[in-house]
């Protein structure tokens, strides 16, 4: 069997099993959902500040969507370590490196479609609902490609962990962490502030939706195609690293 092959095998085993577990296609649900109901929420209130832009404002609940898809990239392969099914996911498909590409390469372009079709929509909302002329109008595009590639990474970085921890709760709980630490704990690092906290993708998900952080000038932000480059590069060394602990554990 050519590599081609086995990974096509892989990849169609692996979008099996994730539309048939129910916690990854409730968070998949629930990651598309929340930006619409920050955009109708904030339409509906006027909860935003005047200094906010259409795009930042309809995707008041984008972070919080995004550490779901983390945690759906988590769940596909923690999830199987604690039911004892990646034994049949290795006897189906033997090389543990296709399986993780298969894996990463599901839960990104999974996370993407559900990111840009969610947020593109809950912009459209926001732009529709919101008062004309009040707020800054921003640059839907290609902010919202560079937001939907935030989710991916997020999906990618919550694979990482998963299957470096290979407990649910474990690997959802650290996957958060990590994707808050930095912005937390980024002040505390002085001139490398800019750096520190641009290394989550929440950080990139906040500069892309609003112009005011949009500059690399901006005291703490490294500046948002920078920052979604940087933890892309991240999310990639770690998951190379954990694919080979992987290999190293079931060898």
């Amino acid at each position: 069997m050519t590599t081609l092959t086995l990974g096509s095998q892989a990849l169609s085993y692996e979008w099996i099993k994730f539309r048939s577990v129910r916690s990854t296609v409730w968070t998949t649900v629930a990651t598309a959902v929340l930006p619409l109901l920050g955009a109708v929420f904030v339409a509906a209130t006027g909860s935003l500040q005047p200094d906010d832009t259409v795009l930042g404002g309809s995707l008041t609940l984008s972070v919080v969507a995004q550490m779901l898809a983390a945690v759906v990239g988590a769940l596909v392969v923690s999830g199987e370590y604690s039911s004892g099914t990646i034994r049949t996911t290795f006897a189906a498909v033997p090389r543990r490196s296709t399986v993780f590409a298969a894996k990463a390469t599901l839960v990104a372009a999974v996370m993407y479609v559900v990111a840009l079709l969610s947020c593109s929509a809950a912009y459209l909302v926001g732009d529709a609902m919101l008062p004309e002329g009040r707020y800054a109008q921003g640059e839907p595009l290609p902010a919202l490609f560079g937001i939907a590639a935030s989710f991916a990474v997020a999906a990618a970085l919550g694979l990482a962990v998963g299957t470096l921890v290979r407990h649910s709760a474990g690997a959802v709980t650290t996957v958060i962490g990590v994707l808050l630490l930095p912005s937390l704990f980024g002040p505390l690092f002085g001139n490398a502030e800019r750096w520190i906290a641009g290394l989550s993708p929440t950080a990139a998900l906040e500069k892309l939706t609003q112009t005011s952080d949009a500059t690399a000038d901006t005291v703490g932000s490294l500046g948002p195609w920078p920052s979604l480059l940087l933890v892309t590069a991240c999310t990639t060394a770690l998951a190379l690293a954990a694919l080979v602990l992987l290999r190293r554990r079931d060898a």
